[in-house]
């Protein structure tokens, strides 16, 4: 089994599904056929800024139940930069030291990062700065993440909005109105785009396209047109206004959150078209639950993979779905760039293709 090995596990920025699904498959790989210790970590970094720090040994019998259980029994965390970390008194300090000494306190070899690119970008940083044997596995609902085709979270995630597109029809349908749906995503518009499809939306609206209210309401006056008294809109938070301003919100400690703009599309297509219009903001809804299949398999391929980079001390990369198989790149190149929805993708061209419309 080879030489016997510590190694550290912790989950980081929102939660999503499948992230306990991936803790289940690293202990099976590393305790199972490598014989290893794993050490889970809570809290994502802020475990490893306690003393002593906030750890939960990981065994096969504590992990055999988590394949289809939702969140990350490790907990997580996407406040307080390591590097800029928020104190009592209103100052910030730099407190990557003391996860690097404890890192080493634990006695760990190596540590696997389950994150999306924030997340990866802050831990990458910690670990160049202390020699730490870093590994990462990409998570994100929002399927951002460059390099790979598919993140951790992703296809439960769109599952969810689909599912919603699927009962918003018959209300439509029932009351002649246009429906809203506000779906996550902070960067890129993958999951109104891939629901959209699958959930027979009439109208698409992504970041990655700038859109014409008059587009929109064309689009719903030609439905009416012919008899189709109803009309189906998905569209990203991260969506701005036609003139291309952000819609946020103000939340607790002054923070500020993407959201609002389902309605006001709902205010504007009313306006325009005369239609009735309501909205559903599905929000957090889609980072929880029991993860879809398909999440599962990708979530013990990543794990097994992990595992396997670690065993051949391949560190400072990120495993990747690339072609149907596991890949590994540099955490570096995975983390330079969002991946957006590129405009000449597939399925950019399928929707057109069905009739779908962007507002373009």
């Amino acid at each position: 089994m080879g030489e016997q090995k510590r190694i550290g596990i912790l989950t980081s920025g929102g939660d999503c599904a499948g992230l306990n699904a991936i803790i289940r498959a690293v202990v099976n790989r590393a305790v199972g056929n490598y014989g290893w210790d794993v050490i889970g970590i809570k809290g994502a970094t802020a475990g490893l800024m306690c003393d002593p720090p906030e750890i939960m040994p990981l065994r096969l019998h504590k992990v055999e139940s988590l394949l289809t259980m939702g969140g990350t029994i490790l907990g997580t965390t996407n406040k307080g930069d390591p590097f800029a970390f928020p104190m009592p008194d209103g100052n910030k300090i730099d407190r990557s030291q003391e996860i690097i000494d404890n890192y080493y306190k634990l006695g760990l070899d190596a540590l696997i990062g389950i994150g999306g690119d924030g997340s990866l970008a802050i831990l990458r940083r910690i670990a160049q700065q202390g020699k730490i044997n870093l590994v990462g596995i990409p998570k994100t609902i929002d399927n951002d993440v460059s390099g790979t085709d598919m993140a951790i979270g992703f296809q439960t995630a769109v599952d969810i909005a689909t599912e919603s597109l699927d009962r918003l029809h018959f209300t439509a349908a029932s009351h002649s109105r246009v429906m809203i749906l506000e779906v996550m995503g902070r960067d890129a518009g993958h999951i109104a785009l891939h629901a959209g499809i699958a959930g027979g939306a009439h109208i698409i609206l992504i970041p990655e396209i700038p859109y014409k209210i008059e587009s929109i309401c064309n689009q719903i006056r030609d439905r009416q047109a012919n008899g189709l008294n109803f009309s189906i809109v998905i569209v990203s938070e991260a969506v701005c206004t036609e003139e291309g301003t952000t819609i946020q919100k103000l939340q607790q400690f002054e923070q500020t959150r993407l959201g609002g703009i389902g309605q006001y599309l709902a205010e504007k297509i009313a306006m325009c078209s005369g239609a009735e219009t309501r909205v559903t903001v599905l929000g957090h809804i889609q980072r929880g639950g029991i993860p879809s299949p398909s999440d599962r398999v990708l979530a013990g391929a990543f794990g097994v993979a992990a595992v396997d980079l670690i065993a051949a001390e391949k560190f400072d990369h990120l495993v990747v779905w690339r072609n149907r198989q596991v890949e590994s790149v540099p955490i570096s190149e995975a983390i330079s760039q969002y991946r957006t929805v590129d405009l000449q993708d597939t399925l950019v061209k399928t929707a057109r293709g069905l009739g779908i419309c962007f507002g373009d």
